[in-house]
């Protein structure tokens, strides 16, 4: 078997570590959302596409830099996550019944997607798009380097707030124990609402960086899943850095995967490291 060049190995550690980037962005507000608000959140993977085809119709139709649709996307994604909540919170929505009525959702926003865009592809073409950086003999698009920088952004202050900031402190005693929190004044309602809306707006800011890197298709919410999934086990519920962290991992395995053996190679990556990790939490505990 002949080897790669150290170059393309280069290069592929950097795409892993890109798309990893994004794996943790789409992971973000699911583990907040599963861990805090013990909520399985699928309809978290149909939001992002729905802000990447939000970000599409700003940016071509309405002539916005897509960055700036993020002023549109994420206060109404916010609204949307916060409206989610008063539902589950109105019908005592459990943590199963949570995984079936969000998949619900999901498939009512692809429908809604298939209807308003069709099943067509869409690709977002901005100038973004067209700016690479040369490093040394490595190649860095612009779009892929802003999914790093956001994902890294909003991981690092999602950890700092709820680990220094008093209202992060009262959402996680909220969630170890809600009665003892209650009675020392925690608003557990409140919070949920502002970790659901925040959950979602993460969402729409990764719905951007999927629009500014991917080819669009409403059948493609699904594939996201498994692997984004799987980054927020291993990283951890509720924790921000760990799908990020994870999600690098896996998304770094994947391309060196790719490129030492075979492209179908790579979805086994992530799996077979959730299976290890499961299993050595088990021989833990």
């Amino acid at each position: 078997m002949n080897l790669p060049s150290a170059t393309l190995l280069a290069q592929s550690v950097l795409s892993g570590v890109f798309i990893g980037a994004l794996y943790g962005l789409l992971g973000l507000g699911l583990s907040l959302c599963w861990g805090m608000l013990r909520q399985i959140n699928l309809a978290h993977f149909a939001l992002a596409f729905l802000g990447a085809y939000l970000t599409y119709q700003l940016s071509t139709v309405g002539g916005l830099d897509p960055l700036a649709t993020l002023l549109v996307v994420v206060p109404a994604f916010f609204a949307f996550g916060v409206l989610m909540q008063w539902l589950f919170a109105r019908f005592a929505i459990t943590p199963f019944n949570s995984l079936l009525v969000t998949f619900g959702i999901t498939v009512i926003i692809e429908s809604a997607i298939q209807a308003v865009w069709t099943a067509d592809p869409r690709m977002l073409d901005s100038a973004y798009g067209h700016v690479k950086f040369k490093v040394g003999a490595l190649y860095v698009p612009l779009p892929e380097l802003l999914t790093l920088v956001l994902a890294s952004l909003l991981a690092i202050a999602a950890w700092a707030a709820l680990r220094y900031t008093d209202l992060g402190k009262a959402m996680r005693a909220a969630a170890e124990d809600a009665p003892t929190a209650a009675a020392f004044g925690v608003n557990e309602r409140r919070l949920g609402f502002l970790l659901s809306g925040a959950s979602a707006a993460f969402a729409g800011i990764a719905g951007l960086c999927l629009a500014l890197s991917f080819t669009l298709a409403p059948s493609q919410i699904y594939s996201w899943v498994g692997v984004v999934f799987a980054a927020v086990m291993i990283g951890g519920l509720g924790n921000p850095l760990g799908p990020l962290v994870a999600g690098i991992v896996i998304g770094v395995s994947e391309s060196l995967t790719m490129a030492l053996t075979a492209p179908a190679w790579a979805p086994l990556v992530s799996f077979s490291l959730l299976i290890v990790v499961l299993l050595v939490r088990a021989e833990k505990i």
